[in-house]
């Protein structure tokens, strides 16, 4: 019999695209969900376009990403991890089905403290595809975005 596999952590998430405040679904999806919300940075990574929200890539070559880390409320962690899954097409690690890899890593707070987060990135046939045709995103703001 195998062993039942570690329950995952209660990490915050790191948005950077559509669910960060005042942009197309973080009301939609966070709203009533959320205990904090602060801006972070992901580095090394690098944000591509994609049709109508970005995709986030994690790279070694210094780029840094903007966003916000966001606590769930008391009582939310689970319906927002399954909320925020469906709503990246994320379906288990490594699934050729992904759309977007649910990874956990250091992002930075405002104040210069790095605290763990789920972060969805591009799953890796299409951040084979972003690298070699997508159009990047400069400065990895969504919020704030210029294509180059």
């Amino acid at each position: 019999m195998e062993p039942e596999p570690e329950p995952e952590p209660e990490l915050p998430f790191f948005v950077y695209g559509t669910l960060r405040p005042g942009e197309c679904n973080h009301d939609l999806f966070l709203h009533g969900r959320t205990a904090a919300e602060e801006p972070a940075l992901l580095a090394d990574a690098v944000l591509y376009e994609g049709p109508g929200y970005p995709y986030a890539l994690l790279d070694t070559g210094g780029g840094t990403v903007a966003g916000e880390v966001v606590r769930a409320a008391a009582g939310e962690y689970e319906e927002l991890l399954a909320v925020l899954d469906r709503l990246e097409e994320y379906v288990a690690p490594g699934h050729p089905r992904n759309l977007y890899e649910r990874v956990a890593r250091d992002v930075v707070r405002t104040d210069g403290t790095a605290v763990r987060a789920w972060v969805y990135v591009a799953a890796p046939g299409l951040a084979r595809k972003l690298r070699a045709s997508g159009t990047r995103i400069r400065g990895g703001d969504w919020c704030g975005r210029t294509s180059g």
